[in-house]
């Protein structure tokens, strides 16, 4: 996955621990914009046609054992060819003791060495995981996010609908806020959406007549999550006695985000209804209906309606939020 993205290599150190051997200069002004890595095996035996100088490299056991296999000189030659093509960083994975031709070409080409005691695999998982999600393809959308019962749950709608006065009412019940007003969504995967707030107003909440409140310094630490997968989209919008809501849940609707299809619910507002307990059970439903199961076939069922000949209809819809 590619993006114009980048990470500092700072971060990259404070998140998986890793130890200086060599820095530069400033590993924050050091950006990283590829989320794959080199394991440099091709590399170390002249073959450059698909290096990518993006990428950092990564040291293991077996590149350890071909450089101990071949003569001082070589060792020199090949570790400086690699790193006057100018990669971001190296990282030595099993804490194995650099060889000085190693350091030599480092130094000399001005890159970063850095090692960790974690196996190579380990080492390799733990940042293509990272920086998948660090680069990934991002959108900022209006809206607010909650985690309900385990299920991502994005509200949107028109302003002053009550999305935030619901998300408060969810908190209370013990469920927790990732995002309010503002929702930073990234494609970390090919299947997979995740939202978060922007760090300048993360954990904040608007509630119109009341103004600015800090759910987390309100409702402690259980009530907010940095972080959540976007599992459902609810659309909230001021019932409308013309229109006819669906009142069985045989058709599905879902709306795109970054590619990637979501399940929407459509929810209409008016006094008297319990916004919070709707949603608590829509999300409920969505994971029983992720599980196979379908409410409305059982019952139909039940009725003595052959289910094999209701056509299920999907409809996309373009929300604008």
């Amino acid at each position: 996955m590619t993006s114009n993205f980048t990470v500092p290599l700072s971060k990259v150190i404070s998140e998986l621990a890793l130890e200086t051997i060599y820095m530069p200069g400033d590993a924050g002004k050091i950006l990283i914009s590829s989320t794959d890595v080199n394991r440099p095996g091709l590399e170390l035996n002249g073959f450059y046609d698909y290096y990518d100088t993006r990428r950092i490299i990564i040291f293991g056991n077996a590149e350890a054992s071909f450089l101990r296999s071949i003569s001082s000189e070589k060792r020199s030659m090949v570790l400086n060819e690699i790193f006057s093509q100018k990669p971001p960083a190296a990282i030595i994975a099993r804490s194995i003791e650099p060889m000085p031709e190693l350091l030599n070409a480092v130094e000399s080409n001005e890159i970063p060495l850095l090692t960790t005691p974690e196996t190579t695999s380990s080492l390799v998982a733990s940042l293509v995981s990272f920086m998948n999600v660090e680069l990934a393809p991002r959108i900022t959308r209006h809206g607010v996010l909650v985690e309900v019962y385990g299920e991502g749950i994005l509200l949107v709608g028109d302003s002053g609908v009550g999305k935030s006065e619901t998300a408060i009412e969810l908190i209370k019940r013990g469920h927790r806020l990732i995002a309010d007003d503002a929702v930073e969504i990234r494609k970390v995967s090919a299947k997979s959406l995740v939202g978060q707030a922007p760090d300048n107003i993360r954990h904040f909440i608007e509630l119109r007549g009341i103004g600015i409140i800090n759910a987390r310094r309100i409702f402690g630490m259980g009530a907010v999550k940095l972080t959540e997968k976007i599992d459902m989209v609810i659309n909230l919008e001021i019932w409308d006695n013309n229109k006819v809501y669906d009142r069985m849940g045989i058709d599905s609707e879902y709306t795109e985000i970054l590619g990637i299809k979501v399940p929407v619910l459509t929810i209409p507002v008016k006094p008297g209804r319990n916004l919070a307990i709707i949603i608590e059970v829509a999300a409920m439903n969505n994971r029983q209906k992720k599980m196979g199961y379908n409410a409305a076939q059982e019952l139909m069922q039940n009725l003595g309606m052959d289910i094999s000949v209701l056509q299920e209809s999907e409809k996309k819809l373009d929300l604008d939020f």
